[in-house]
């Protein structure tokens, strides 16, 4: 790995520590891991596993280090080399011929007599003059068994129907005048003369 810095290193069991890149051993690809508790451990670089966060994962056990501590007598400060042991499994499949059969197929052949029901519909149609004059096309309805379908016509239809053309506005006025006129006008006067009466 060509990296040169520190980088935070994580495992099981709470192990916590940091692997310096830059002083990476050119011999077989190995980092030196450097935990919190003091002592070493010297991994292959591919057993590393890069998280998301940008730290490292190491999948070593706190055991697996006691052992090794214990195996070798290493104190702190110490390192020791991991050895990575990993089994694989591989399947392969082979075809073996057991035996062979050898079928003969004699073809057979019998009448049989089968009643098959086949129904069959007939439709009547009646045409039934309707002659009704409709604001809109009426559905299609169903009157028990029957179904009525409405046949629409167009047609022209003439009609009269009285407009009033004007209107006459007739307005009466009345006016006065003086048109002066000799007018001969008679009357007559009756005068009642009494007679004097003669003394007795």
């Amino acid at each position: 790995m060509a990296q040169t810095q520190v980088q935070d290193v994580s495992g099981p069991d709470g192990l916590r520590g940091t692997v310096d890149f830059s002083a990476a051993r050119a011999d077989a690809g190995r980092v030196t891991v450097q935990f919190e508790t003091g002592e070493s451990v010297m991994v292959p670089v591919d057993l590393l596993q890069h998280r998301p966060d940008g730290s490292l994962w190491l999948p070593i056990r706190r055991d697996e280090i006691e052992n090794i501590r214990a195996s070798r007598r290493l104190r702190a400060g110490e390192e020791a080399v991991v050895p990575v042991v990993e089994e694989s499994l591989r399947l392969t499949k082979r075809q073996h011929e057991t035996g062979s059969v050898v079928v003969h197929v004699t073809p057979h052949e019998r009448v049989e007599f089968v009643d098959v029901p086949l129904a069959e519909e007939r439709v009547d149609v009646q045409r039934v003059e309707v002659n009704r004059f409709v604001k809109a096309p009426p559905p299609v309805r169903q009157e028990g068994n029957v179904t009525i379908v409405p046949v629409m016509e167009e047609v022209l239809v003439v009609e009269k129907r009285l407009m009033v053309r004007e209107e006459l506005r007739i307005t009466r006025r009345r006016e006065v005048r003086h048109e002066p006129q000799r007018v001969t006008l008679r009357h007559e006067e009756a005068r009642v003369l009494r007679s004097v009466d003669k003394p007795h």
